[in-house]
């Protein structure tokens, strides 16, 4: 791997590679054991898009891998007056070791890696979310040690998420279903790579999709930048929350995850998330292993 831009470019044993580095790096978090792989390594943090949990889990990971990580929002950079893409990536590729991006347009992470001369790790767009993706893959095989035989499903707004998700869940070998309101299904590139695997299922009745599932996944029902969807997305997406009818049709104590933020009483019932509110913020912190895994990955090696 050159580049985290999306999971449709990781094979599967890229994504299990970074996996099993994840969980080595967990536990020697957990048992005060140093991995500083990135000694004197510099990776700068682009936010188009602000974030809690990416800002802090990827400067904190950084810090803890011996590197620093340079927070640069949009209004530090040129590139928020209208400097040229790829020349960002050409002299930022200079400076630094690594670049994290948390930006709208998937082009714009595409366009770094192919201007850049260093690793490109995507953070977040409009398409994708794959780190997101490979923390819940995380806490999905902590529960259940394995893939085989799971099922996955998500329900909601096709967005990044279920993006991300289709294609992580289906190159680990999981079945994937989705349920998303005619309208809001998941990227025809998805898609296109999910409808020729005899694993997926796409419906637009929610139990039917949640039918036996392992694993039942939701995200809010208004991104980033759709703010003013707010109400139109409500009415659309009413039948689409995880509550206790829902997860009735799934196995009996199925898991249940939320890549967060979530509004209670929306996307999932207050009663539905605090009951499963341990592996939604074992998820969240899982977030920093799986990014500590990529950024060995991409920018160091992984002998300490």
């Amino acid at each position: 791997m050159k580049h985290l831009l999306k999971l449709l470019d990781c094979s599967t044993e890229d994504i299990i590679g970074i996996l099993d580095l994840a969980d080595q790096l967990k536990y020697e978090k957990k048992h005060n054991i140093p991995h500083r792989h990135l000694e004197g390594k510099s990776l700068g943090l682009i936010f188009q898009k602000s974030s809690t949990r990416t800002r802090v889990s990827f400067e904190t990971g950084m810090y803890q891998l011996g590197g620093q990580a340079m927070f640069l929002s949009n209004r530090d950079l040129q590139i928020g007056r209208g400097e040229p893409v790829q020349d960002t990536a050409r002299v930022l590729s200079r400076y630094l070791d690594g670049i994290m991006i948390r930006t709208f347009a998937q082009s714009e992470v595409e366009d770094l890696a192919q201007y850049g001369t260093i690793p490109i790790v995507n953070g977040l767009t409009d398409f994708c979310h794959p780190c997101q993706v490979l923390a819940d893959l995380m806490t999905i095989r902590e529960k259940f040690a394995s893939f085989d035989g799971l099922r996955m499903c998500y329900i909601g707004d096709g967005n990044n998420m279920a993006n991300s998700l289709i294609v992580g869940g289906l190159k680990v070998g999981m079945q994937v279903s989705i349920a998303t309101p005619e309208g809001y299904r998941p990227a025809q590139q998805v898609l296109d790579f999910a409808q020729p695997n005899p694993n997926f299922f796409l419906s637009a009745d929610p139990m039917e999709a949640a039918a036996n599932a392992d694993i039942v996944i939701t995200d809010t029902w208004a991104s980033m930048g759709q703010e003013d969807e707010k109400e139109i997305r409500k009415k659309a997406f009413q039948g689409y929350q995880i509550n206790d009818e829902l997860l009735a049709a799934a196995k009996p104590g199925c898991m249940v995850q939320h890549c967060l933020p979530a509004y209670r009483e929306q996307e999932i019932t207050t009663k539905v998330f605090e009951e499963h509110a341990d592996e939604i913020f074992e998820e969240a912190e899982n977030r920093l292993h799986a990014q500590k895994a990529v950024l060995v990955t991409l920018m160091g090696s992984k002998e300490a």
